[in-house]
């Protein structure tokens, strides 16, 4: 089995060079690995080792290159050649698309922000119920004017990289769905603005201007996110393995899991811990790299 190790580096700090992958090319020769060709995506930030899978797994390569670049700040991700363009994708947004938390945001007008984002930070890293956990922080937000939503919206931060994920893998024929268990009200204008196809998320109720202190059932949480990814890949003819799923909290962990390559960006540790592909230092054109992607077929951003 033909397989592709990609070493990535901050687009912000491009600092990964020839001598780096000279020992990543060293690293998997003297255990054993027979290495191929090595192609630069982006110089300085992205390149790919091609390599025989067939004696040693993808994990195996990557703990090998990771110990022969102690220290050095790159991602590296390791999969057979075999279907690495992806045709669907499922994304998570809070702290992945958008750099917020919204109801961290929400929190904020209340005077809540560190009790709800301690109970977030909690919940994201899988130490609490997802749904209850969920019910709990929308809760506190009784009687907050629903005003509050969209001055919230004025706050968001999308992540570097978003734009041109979402462009570039559109252009190319993929379809892009944002599966949130954050707020429609949210999803619908992150999806609008950077183009996903579709959007799916919890609704927040509201009666008289004001929020309830109840969210909608049933809970879109981690089986949800699963079942999104399978309903669109049957319903569009995709295979497993052309798909992609990113995220970053306890909750995404099932689709990750399934998903043909499944990314844990910026994640929690238990997240990092449990996925194959991890993306720390890169943002979010990480992931057409790991498609085989070059920089200049980039779009959007």
């Amino acid at each position: 089995m033909r397989a592709v190790l990609t070493l990535l580096a901050d687009p912000a700090k491009p600092t990964l060079d020839q001598s780096a992958l000279d020992r990543a090319r060293v690293a998997l020769a003297t255990a054993g690995v027979d290495v191929g060709a090595t192609a630069w995506l982006a110089p300085g930030i992205a390149a790919d080792l091609s390599f025989d899978a067939s004696a040693h797994e993808p994990a195996t390569a990557v703990r090998l290159v990771r110990a022969a670049l102690p220290g050095r700040p790159f991602d590296i991700v390791a999969q057979p050649v075999a279907g690495r363009r992806k045709r669907l994708l499922v994304a998570d947004m809070e702290s992945t698309i958008i750099e917020n938390e919204m109801l961290d945001e929400l929190a904020d007008f209340l005077g809540l922000r560190e009790r709800i984002s301690g109970i977030t930070a909690r919940a994201m890293n899988g130490e609490l119920d997802f749904a209850e956990a969920l019910r709990e922080r929308v809760g506190l937000l009784k009687g907050l004017p629903t005003s509050k939503l969209d001055e919230a919206a004025s706050r968001i931060r999308y992540m570097p990289g978003a734009a041109t994920l979402v462009a570039t893998m559109r252009a190319n024929g993929a379809w892009c769905a944002l599966v949130s268990g954050g707020f429609t009200h949210y999803t619908a204008m992150v999806a609008a603005k950077l183009g996903f196809d579709e959007h799916r998320a919890n609704r927040l109720l509201t009666d008289a201007g004001v929020l309830t202190g109840s969210v909608g059932e049933p809970i879109l949480g981690k089986e949800a996110k699963l079942a999104a990814l399978n309903e669109l890949a049957t319903a569009r003819g995709v295979r497993t393995i052309e798909t992609m799923a990113v995220g970053d909290g306890a909750n995404d962990l099932p689709m990750l899991q399934e998903a043909g390559l499944g990314v844990a960006y910026h994640a929690k540790p238990t997240v990092a811990a449990a996925t194959n592909a991890r993306v720390d230092h890169g943002d979010l054109t990480a992931l057409l790299y790991l498609q085989g992607y070059k920089r200049e077929q980039f779009l959007g951003g």
